[in-house]
């Protein structure tokens, strides 16, 4: 009886071992794990660095100065400080009053050189009249002569006139030539200077008729507009105010460009460099850029630079915009990486395995510079290779050697 109860006591025993060690080889051994149940990740040759995180604002790049067009009083503002403007928004009315009691002077003042350049034409025609007149006057009076000359030697030739008539005649000929000649000689004179009257009255009229061009260009600029998208940033003076030509009236930002304005903690002082290489954060994007100035002095621990990107108009960069800015302390260029997908714990994977024939082999490995983006390898894998991780994490692999993997 008390060895009936031994041996019912040594099977009991005995079979709560094998449950054992069946539960924990269970454990222990690695299951047979499904290609899709998996994350792959394959090892190749890039670029990767280590960033130290600061943080930006977007601004715009350029600021625009409007001016004031004429001195003129301030009547009328659209747009506020803050405000954001499209092309050819009016922000500003100017009191025009001035300029157009400016421009119909010159309007005046051109309708009265217009009538004197007519006067000039018709004193040109009627002296051109007079002095063509005046020249065939003279031309028939030398041809008179001439023809009494000629009646003259035949009268000398039968005796009937004394040679010293006809070198009379002669002498007037000769004058009435050299009358001529001088004639013509002022006539000439005075047509140029009748020509060079009118365009002296040409060129006084096309002055003042540029004038008025430019007046009336500067009427419309009285209802100042903004140049260019952008956000009014202030405006130098208040309805009521006398304002002085060529003073500036608008500060806006200009939207077309924009630029990074960053901070960082100063105990990273000895890597904010101007040059150096900086990617900003935008979504899932990396623009790339390098620091411009750095401000020398420290405000509340923190180190103030500029930021100047490659791609300056990026269509997702928004003024005031916060962005996450990661500047680059080290960089390794043509190296093994794989992509990080932050699965990992904070410290890098010392383990991982590779899927090589239907199996997940287990690799000690060797890594490096680390970003969120990449990891990169010094030892223990190559390129070409392809990291395995269950979706449940590394440890469904329980540590082990090897562990099938089902297609």
């Amino acid at each position: 009886m008390i060895f009936s109860r031994k041996l019912n006591t040594l099977i009991a025993f005995g079979s709560i071992v094998m449950i054992m060690l069946f539960y924990f080889s269970c454990k222990l051994m690695p299951k047979t794990l499904k290609v899709t149940d998996c994350i792959l990740i394959r090892v190749e040759k890039g670029n990767v660095y280590e960033p130290i995180v600061a943080t930006g604002t977007v601004e715009s790049e350029n600021e625009v100065l409007v001016r004031c067009p004429y001195t003129s009083i301030l009547k009328k503002i659209f747009k506020e400080p803050g405000s954001h403007v499209r092309k050819g928004d009016a922000i500003l009315m100017m009191d025009d009053e001035a300029i157009r009691e400016e421009i119909d002077k010159i309007k005046d003042q051109l309708d009265l050189k217009r009538n004197s350049l007519e006067k000039n034409k018709l004193s040109e025609s009627s002296t051109n009249v007079d002095l063509n007149y005046s020249e065939e006057v003279k031309k028939l009076n030398i041809s008179s002569l001439k023809t009494r000359l000629a009646d003259e030697i035949q009268l000398l030739d039968v005796g009937g006139i004394s040679p010293s008539k006809i070198e009379k005649t002669k002498e007037e000929i000769a004058l009435a030539e050299k009358d001529l000649a001088m004639l013509k000689q002022k006539n000439s004179i005075r047509l140029k200077q009748l020509n060079a009257e009118e365009q002296g009255l040409n060129l006084g009229i096309r002055i003042q008729e540029k004038e008025l061009a430019d007046k009336l260009n500067t009427l419309n600029e009285m209802r100042v507009v903004a140049p260019s998208d952008g956000i009014i940033l202030s405006i130098s003076t208040k309805v009521g105010e006398k304002v002085n030509a060529d003073n500036v009236l608008i500060r806006m930002s200009d939207l077309s460009t924009f630029k990074i304005s960053g901070s960082v903690e100063d105990k990273v002082a000895e890597f904010i460099k101007t040059g150096r290489k900086v990617y900003a954060i935008i979504d899932s994007e990396r623009l790339p850029g390098q620091i411009g100035n750095v401000t020398p002095v420290i405000e509340n621990n923190k180190i103030l630079f500029n930021v100047h990107l490659e791609q300056k108009n990026h269509p997702k960069l928004i003024p005031n915009q916060k962005i996450s800015l990661w500047i680059v302390k080290m960089e390794s260029d043509s190296t093994l990486i794989f992509n990080n997908l932050n699965i990992f714990e904070k410290e890098s994977p010392a383990i991982v395995y590779v899927l090589k024939k239907g199996e997940a082999i287990r690799h000690e490995i060797t890594t490096g510079l680390k970003n969120a983006d990449h990891i990169q390898v010094l030892s223990g894998l190559a390129e070409g290779d392809t990291i395995i991780i269950p979706k449940k994490g590394l440890s469904a692999f329980r540590n082990a050697n090897n562990v099938l993997i089902n297609y």
